[in-house]
């Protein structure tokens, strides 16, 4: 039994690892606004460095060796990312 989304989120601090199912790298942390996790600028997910990215909360999986582990692969994760608009 998985815990509720809210739950993890509590678990996520600044400067953890974000990986996707298939354990390549997301991106980093830079904290949690809402029900999303904002990325920082240094490791965007289109390598600029310009701007911060956002991944929604129900991407998820667990939390885990200090990293957060997301349920869909990174290569998905970067482009629903790069498509949430950046800030």
């Amino acid at each position: 039994m998985e815990a509720p989304v809210s739950s993890s989120l509590s678990k996520i601090t600044e400067h953890m690892a974000v990986v996707g199912s298939d354990g390549q790298h997301v991106g980093t942390v830079d904290k949690v606004e809402g029900n999303r996790i904002k990325l920082t600028k240094s490791d965007d997910p289109d390598g600029t460095g310009q701007h911060h990215h956002f991944l929604s909360a129900e991407m998820v999986s667990q939390i885990e060796g200090g990293a957060v582990r997301l349920n869909v692969p990174a290569n998905e994760a970067k482009k629903a990312a790069m498509g949430s608009g950046a800030a």
